[in-house]
């Protein structure tokens, strides 16, 4: 279920990225932007824990049961995997709860730095923002509800006003509140490949409404750009800070001029939320895992309705039961120590016969076919009820094929 929850995960910030660079990356519509960006991590990290499900309109009933499947053995012993399984599973889930403890501290201590700053540290009040004077030669960069400013650098007058300006609009707009969320992210969800990408666009998205701030206080433009342009070889930045040298790029040089086209927004807008509802009944429809609670409970709740699972003549085990004496393994398959894996589906008709066996996923040798055979010689079902009402139930049945040795 982890796997599976990481995978669909992963998906969807795929999908949700790919449709930002696609159509709202180079848009001048960076509050927006800001929304989908922090929206798609929730929805992605959010709907595939299925804590809720949508049904389509044109059927009722469950949408589909995931069975944990079938080990058919080739008739002899097989080789005992699942302790080896096992261990590998548990030695990666130790490598991902050292590295997600190792991210978690520094998260810590970046975060307990910043507020021992805050209460130990020289300060002064400008323009109505807290300035926190440091002795560290670093850029200013915020966080929080103040800003962080070399001491020299402001006593001396070095730090134009611009730059001020910039971090204000930063804690202005809580941007600090979306780096701890993004970072909070990272911790947990380290080995997904497409976060760091989601939060380096996060945080560029910043600064085109940091420097928009400061182009509309100060409506020069070009003086302001030749700013940037003077602190863009500093690289000396502060982990969860806002920083103004973050991504000084062409692009957001260009973004500072760019001209917006409503009819051109808004056509992006609407498709955005097109893609976002298509994958909101993809990831959300019902799927129940049929597992051993399930299995004791026959009847359960979703939503409103009460529904009642179907029911094979003696029980789930005895399904299996059925399918696995019937289930007759060709020389070929025996001779060669195949061990392979084939994936079907049928249907639980409203008056308990099965229909539309399907191979989902073949693996050759005949086996797809005679998985094919057994479930047609299937007895009639208990059918499914949702309300007390007969309804159609679609099934995923797994079939291992495994041999003693490879």
């Amino acid at each position: 279920k982890m796997i599976t929850y990481l995978l669909k995960s992963g998906v969807l910030l795929a999908v949700f990225f790919a449709v930002y660079k696609l159509l709202l990356e180079n848009e001048r519509m960076f509050r927006f932007n800001r929304a989908y960006l922090i929206g798609s991590l929730i929805f992605s990290f959010v709907i595939p824990l299925q804590l809720f499900s949508i049904k389509t309109m044109f059927e009722t009933g469950i949408s589909t049961i995931q069975l944990d499947g079938i080990v058919i053995q080739t008739g002899r012993t097989p080789l005992n995997e699942s302790d080896i399984m096992q261990n590998i599973f548990y030695f990666l889930i130790r490598i991902y709860a050292f590295v997600l403890l190792v991210l978690g501290l520094r998260f810590v201590l970046n975060f307990v730095s910043f507020f021992l700053k805050l209460k130990r540290k020289e300060t002064r009040l400008v323009n109505g923002v807290k300035v926190v004077l440091i002795d560290e030669a670093v850029l200013p960069h915020s966080f929080w509800n103040a800003i962080f400013i070399n001491k020299t650098d402001f006593e001396t007058g070095k730090i134009p006003s611009e730059l001020i300006a910039h971090e204000k609009a930063h804690l202005e707009q809580h941007h600090t509140l979306d780096i701890l969320f993004v970072e909070a992210l990272r911790i947990v969800f380290w080995i997904n490949p497409i976060l760091p990408y989601f939060i380096k666009a996060i945080k560029l998205n910043h600064e085109f409404l940091a420097d928009e701030a400061v182009n509309k206080q100060f409506g020069e433009v070009s003086n302001y750009q030749n700013l940037l342009l003077e602190f863009a070889s500093n690289k000396q930045t502060v982990p969860l800070a806002s920083n103004i040298n973050y991504q000084i790029t062409k692009k957001r040089l260009i973004m500072m001029t760019k001209q917006e086209s409503v009819v051109k927004a808004v056509f992006k807008v609407v498709t955005v939320f097109a893609v976002c509802i298509v994958l909101l009944f993809a990831f959300s429809s019902e799927a129940v895992a049929q597992d051993a609670n399930f299995m004791n409970n026959k009847v359960y709740k979703a939503g409103d309705s009460e529904i009642k699972q179907p029911e094979f003549p003696g029980g789930i085990i005895e399904f299996y039961k059925f399918v696995g004496q019937r289930f007759r393994i060709s020389d070929e398959v025996s001779k060669k120590n195949i061990d392979t894996k084939i994936y079907m589906q049928f249907m639980v008709e409203k008056d308990g016969s099965l229909s539309e066996i399907t191979i989902v996923k073949d693996a050759g040798y005949g086996l797809g076919k005679e998985a094919t055979r057994v479930l047609k010689l299937s007895p009639n079902w208990i059918p499914g009820t949702e309300n007390g009402k007969p309804v159609r139930v679609l099934y995923s049945l797994p079939i291992t094929i495994q041999s003693e040795t490879k």
